[in-house]
């Protein structure tokens, strides 16, 4: 069965927690959909579709939530006729996210309607350039950010919500507060004045500011969904219902019952608006990992077109054009270098401090920084493709994830506004009951509380928060978790599965050691052996070659003896290189350096020799060495608590030797890639939950296999569909900081679900009046106001303390290796 496309969409109209299980449900009813899942803190759903865009788009209007739609024009050059036009409306159509798309052959123009975060303008250009006719922005629609446009929309409307209930609250409070105001109101502009000046503000304050709640709530309720609007329509709208009743028919109402709240209605729109704009201010720092990320692509690039320099927008980039960066620049594309040496900054994608080498040959990733070199590089990626945008694609997804813990919340919060309605219906009808007399005050003082109080969204929001931020922190540090469940479940393994080359140790042989004897230079000895073996391409001899000088004299008369090693003539003196049993053959008494071999091949090195016409010269020993920083990661594992495990392919004295010096509790050796399948499967069931660390490529079935496959990225292939956490640098303390960042962040969302749940359940029977047998009070409505806009913002903000995880061991660059003179 083919995997369906996964297709994000921005909502609308979603006011509280509640609404997540009706746009979910919306979204499941479409024909071809695999999967729907909806996150309240991003107000955005991640589908599996393999049908078109525009039926989601349809089935959200019809449920009363649309998505947010964008339109972009394009300039395309080439079109000559129909079917021109015919092949690039197809092409747009079948891009993901694409609505409708109308090309224009007169004006040589496409017009591109496209739900808003499913793809961008930048991405349509793409497509159509892909076709082979150039695209360009002609100018799209974009709307501003839409936090900012939403925190400024918020603070406009809490402004004049405020300056309208103020009047309010003063007439009526402060005759409360002092007597001497109460009289003065009295005595000049009369109670029943003050009651009309009351009426007049507060039906301005609901028909404006507070008009969002009555135009979803109401609705909400007619189709039998309510959400938190609804609630808040139905506290405030009794209050001032019952306020309008006391203030023209006060004969109406029960003796001694007519009293006013309008200030009650007033205040509890200006608390909870002020809310909504402190959570929108939080919420809107949840994502600044991913605009960070963004914004790291430059918005133009140096192209060379027929020997002459010209700037381009990167939408216009494509695959195989030259272009020209200049120091100080950011890279604008993932590209190959044609000319040029640099230094470039790449730590905004690996995490790694030291700029990287770069010259002819090399790869440069988009969006790092070029140091004082210029390069002239052809491109390899661009759009989509490039490491930059994956990597954004990778968090987005992440942050849109819905953890397992939170299905549980869905399903309350789903329930939860009708059953505060029933407890709202029930508490009034307990106080008309048993309440003393007159109860209908004390009745609508205690429903409107228990409707105000209830907040879903302090439980909606505490788990999607929590992973925005600590999956977006994760970026910053080098690590992406590909799939949002491998957040929750890495806190839980108990056994950390490692991979030997490449993960523990660099992957390539290194010269480590070098033993002189019979009174031989150290350096000649090193620069005839390299001259001599940069005549092999065999890894051990491409190690020896590195470690010599960069000028290195010629060899002639080289002669390769398979198995056993090599001679030849350098600068007239004869070197023979090779093992322990070459030298027998050929009679050569190795004395000492003898047994200095035999105690680095007990450590897991691999001896060579070295005699220099026909007398020992010296033993070298080359092996791959340990990562820098890996014996700190594995420390700060067992710091953890974790058991560490080393799976290899190496023969099992190598591996136990390596073993011993990392304080490696477990060794699995001597296993081909599929055993590694069994051997994975064999310590998840001895030790529990494991993760497997490997560098994504040879072990992928131990990273399918394992409950959370850890992949080591180089910094330029990240999309290792295999792993559920990508380490973009090599450095092994990326496990140790994925743990770290699990945990904190796990531990997080249950302190904000413990708040949300906990502030619920003590605080709405509070609201009903279970304190008032104990002290004769019942809670405001507007102090229930208060308590239910601070709840939200509470939850945000511990999310966002997130933002300040430091890395549980810091990394440190692994140095390139040194080229190979030949």
């Amino acid at each position: 069965m083919a995997q369906k496309a996964l297709t994000e969409l921005k909502i609308t109209g979603m006011g509280c927690a509640s609404c997540v299980g009706r746009v979910e449900e919306a979204l499941r009813d479409v024909p071809g959909v695999e999967t729907a899942s909806v996150n309240f803190a991003t107000k955005s759903a991640q589908v599996a579709i393999d049908g078109p865009v525009s039926a989601l788009t349809k089935a959200l209007d019809a449920a009363g939530y649309p998505a947010e739609t964008s339109r972009v024009d394009l300039s395309i050059e080439g079109m000559n006729c129909a079917s021109c036009v015919a092949k690039i409306e197809r092409a747009l159509t079948a891009s993901p996210g694409v609505i409708e798309a109308q090309v224009n052959l007169a004006t040589q123009t496409a017009a591109v309607t496209y739900a808003a975060g499913a793809t961008t303008p930048e991405a349509l250009a793409q497509v159509v350039t892909g076709t082979g006719y150039p695209a360009r922005l002609q100018g799209a629609s974009k709307p501003e950010n839409r936090e900012d446009a939403e925190i400024q929309s918020l603070t406009r409307t809490t402004i004049l919500a405020a300056v309208l209930a103020l009047p309010v609250f003063v007439l009526e409070m402060g005759g409360h507060m002092i007597p001497a105001f109460h009289h003065w109101v009295h005595a000049t502009i009369g109670a029943q004045n003050s009651q009309l000046i009351q009426f007049a503000l507060t039906s301005a304050l609901l028909l404006e500011p507070g008009r969002v709640f009555y135009r979803k709530g109401i609705p909400s309720l007619l189709w039998g969904t309510p959400d938190m609007n609804a609630l808040v329509a139905l506290g405030t709208g009794a209050a001032y219902l019952y306020s309008v009743v006391a203030t023209f028919a006060p004969g109406a109402l029960p003796q001694g019952t007519a009293n006013v709240y309008f200030e009650a209605a007033a205040v509890i729109v200006v608390l909870i608006l002020l809310g909504r704009l402190m959570e929108a201010r939080a919420k809107g720092k949840t994502g600044a990992a991913i605009r960070k990320l963004a914004g790291l692509q430059p918005k133009s690039a140096r192209i060379e077109v027929d020997g002459r320099m010209e700037d381009r927008a990167i939408a216009e980039i494509a695959v195989g054009d030259i272009l020209h960066i200049r120091p100080g620049e950011r890279v604008p594309v993932d590209a190959e270098v044609l000319e040029g040496t640099s230094y470039v900054d790449e730590s905004m994608i690996t995490g790694e401090p030291i700029p990287v080498g770069k010259s002819a040959g090399a790869t440069v990733v988009g969006g790092t920084v070029n140091g004082t070199g210029a390069l002239r590089v052809r491109a390899t990626r661009v759009g989509g493709d490039t490491v930059l945008a994956q990597v954004i694609r990778m968090v987005q997804q992440a942050q849109g994830a819905k953890l397992p813990i939170q299905g549980l919340v869905d399903r309350i919060t789903y329930r939860f506004v009708p059953a505060v309605i029933l407890v709202a219906m029930i508490t009034v009808a307990a106080w008309l009951i048993f309440g003393p007399r007159p109860a209908l005050p004390l009745a609508l003082v205690a429903g409107v509380s228990v409707l105000i109080i209830a907040c879903p969204c302090a439980m909606g929001l505490a788990t999607p928060t929590s992973i925005m931020v600590g999956t977006g922190r994760a970026a910053e540090l080098g690590v992406l978790f590909r799939k949002g469940d491998a957040l929750q479940q890495l806190q839980q393994a108990r056994v950390i599965a490692l991979d030997k080359t490449g993960t523990l140790t660099l992957g390539r042989p290194e010269l480590v050691s070098v033993l002189t004897a019979n009174g031989f230079d150290r350096d000649e000895v090193v620069r005839l052996a390299a001259a001599l073996e940069a005549r092999s391409e065999h890894p051990i001899a491409s190690a020896i070659t590195r470690a010599g000088p960069a000028t290195l004299p010629e060899a002639t008369d080289v002669l390769s003896i398979t198995g056993l090693g090599m001679q030849g003539l350098v600068e007239g003196r004869n070197v023979l290189i090779g093992s322990h049993r070459l030298m027998q053959q050929r009679g050569i008494d190795l004395g000492p350096l003898a047994s200095e071999a035999e105690a680095r091949a007990a450590e897991g090195a691999t001896p060579l020799f070295v005699a220099l016409d026909g007398q020992a010269a010296a033993t070298l020993s080359v092996s791959d060495p340990v990562k820098p920083g890996t014996e700190e990661a594995l420390e700060r594992l067992h710091q953890m608590g974790l058991t560490v495990a080393m799976v290899t392919g190496d023969n099992a004295r190598t591996a136990q030797a390596l073993a011993d010096r990392l304080g490696i509790d477990h060794v699995t050796a001597e296993v081909l890639p599929d055993g590694k399948v069994d051997a994975v499967t064999a310590l998840r069931d001895q030790f529990g939950t494991l993760a497997f660390v490997g560098d994504g490529i040879n072990d992928a079935p131990a990273l399918a296999t394992a409950d959370i496959g850890i992949a080591i990225g180089t910094g330029t292939d990240v999309a290792i569909e295999t792993a559920d956490v990508v380490l973009m640098s090599g450095d092994l303390r990326g496990v140790a900081n994925a743990t770290e960042i699990s945990r904190r962040t796990m531990r997080n969302i249950r302190q904000n679900l413990g708040w949300a749940f906990g502030y619920n359940v003590l605080l709405i029977p509070v609201a009903a009046g279970a304190l008032y047998p104990f002290g004769g009070h019942l809670l405001s409505p507007a102090l229930a106001a208060g308590a239910m806009a601070l709840s939200s913002v509470f939850v945000v903000s511990n999310a966002l303390r997130l933002r300040r995880v430091r890395a549980s061991v810091p990394e440190t660059p692994i140095p390139p290796a040194k080229e190979v003179h030949a």
